[in-house]
């Protein structure tokens, strides 16, 4: 057992779960939140369900899987259901391993860790907007907008990203972490509703399909997903499209240029399309794509064939344009141009460098006594509560090791 003093900057996932293994080690624990109450962005997690973990995790579904190896081994998926339900949490796992409580409430989560601070006697100071965090010989001096100070023998930095800044998640960590000497990767929205260059889209907005979708990019598919899509005014959205949009966003914010490439048909081969419109020579065309693919949808596929009459009879159609509109069935392009931006995404992609983090203990190489864990750093995953075991893996590691 310990008595250390330690501060925890950031009351989200990963600073409440390290405040509460430093605390279970004995440490008196600080955390200091930005916001009017802590967790509020586990709130609005698996909409409003709270998707805490995810049974099939692996370290390779993180963007540096050597990296997050030791913490995952640590407190696995497992682990995490074991904590959880000791806590109170019934577990619900559903398709691909997405685990939510029981009740089916994010609410519920909240609730048993803000029980377990209190019975730990951790301390919860809100409003608290840190500015700085200075190292002295022997411990640390954690400085607030309004001046106030607190001292501690450890620091841990848990102050999420940019993503959802209405969760209050404003990056503040970055500059924190460049002052004392860290360096911060590129940051950027992922798990994010993309945005497309495409003419059509204003009479496309409202379509949901399920569908096959690819990212391209140099005439390659590097990624692809399979499930629903939502066609918008501004782009395209859905579990699929968020899966894609990290890399897609990486490759954008390089300009380069790359592709979501939409597979309206995929139960049929291209055979029995073009069977189809041979048995349709007698309608018109719009009308003979009626039943294939959404009805909203044809008229931007006809469009893009550049078919200008879209009642012209399939029997007047050129072989070259059938062929336009069958291909564009089995492979309709749209450019990326970006995203809905941080203020859309569920996570941030990027963050301090982790080459500058000891992956087996998550303390800072660069200053002893400070640990680091969550969204803060360059790790992320996909969708599914990846991202959420991650803060806890992170923190449960980084917790335990301040409060030696």
């Amino acid at each position: 057992m310990t008595n250390k003093e330690i501060i925890v900057v950031g009351g989200g996932a990963s600073g409440i779960l390290a405040a509460i293994v430093a605390a279970r080690n004995g440490a008196h624990v600080t955390i200091l939140e930005r916001n009017v109450r802590i967790g509020k962005k586990i709130l609005a997690t698996g909409n409003g369900r709270c998707n805490y973990t995810n049974t099939l995790t692996t370290q390779r579904d993180y963007n540096h899987p050597e990296f997050v190896a030791d913490a995952l081994d640590i407190f696995s998926p497992e682990t995490a259901l074991t904590f959880f339900t000791q806590l109170g949490i019934s577990p619900k796992i559903e398709d691909e391993g997405k685990t939510y409580p029981l009740s089916e409430q994010a609410s519920s989560i909240l609730d048993v860790l803000m029980y377990e601070l209190n019975h730990l006697n951790v301390d919860i100071i809100t409003n608290a907007h840190v500015q700085n965090i200075n190292k002295n010989k022997n411990n640390f001096t954690v400085l607030l907008a309004d001046q106030t100070q607190y001292k501690a023998d450890k620091v841990i930095l848990c102050t999420g990203g940019k993503a959802m800044p209405s969760s209050g998640s404003d990056g503040l960590g970055y500059p924190i972490a460049r002052k004392l000497g860290h360096h911060v990767t590129t940051i950027f929205p992922a798990l994010v509703k993309l945005k497309l260059d495409y003419p059509y889209l204003k009479q496309m907005d409202g379509v949901k399909i399920s569908s096959i979708v690819q990212l391209v990019h140099q005439n390659r598919v590097i990624k692809e997903e399979k499930g629903d899509i939502l066609f918008t005014s501004y782009g395209i959205s859905g579990p699929t499209i968020l899966q894609l949009s990290r890399k897609a966003n990486e490759l954008v914010l390089k300009h380069e240029t790359v592709y979501i490439n939409v597979i309206l048909v995929n139960s049929l081969s291209k055979d029995e399309v073009y069977q189809r419109f041979s048995e349709s020579k007698d309608k018109p065309v719009d009308f003979s794509l009626i039943g294939l693919i959404n009805k909203k949808l044809i008229s931007a596929v006809l469009k893009e064939a550049k078919i200008e009459k879209q009642n012209t009879l399939v029997s007047e159609l050129k072989d070259q344009e059938i062929d336009h509109i069958v291909n564009l069935l089995f492979s309709w392009k749209f450019v990326v141009t970006g995203s809905k931006g941080f203020e859309d995404a569920q996570v941030t992609a990027g963050g301090i460098d982790i080459n500058e983090i000891d992956s087996k203990t998550m303390e800072s190489k660069l200053i002893s006594g400070l640990y680091i864990a969550g969204e803060v750093m360059d790790i992320d995953g996909p969708c599914g509560g990846y991202n959420l075991q991650w803060a806890w893996s992170s923190a449960y590691v980084a917790g335990l090791n301040a409060s030696k």
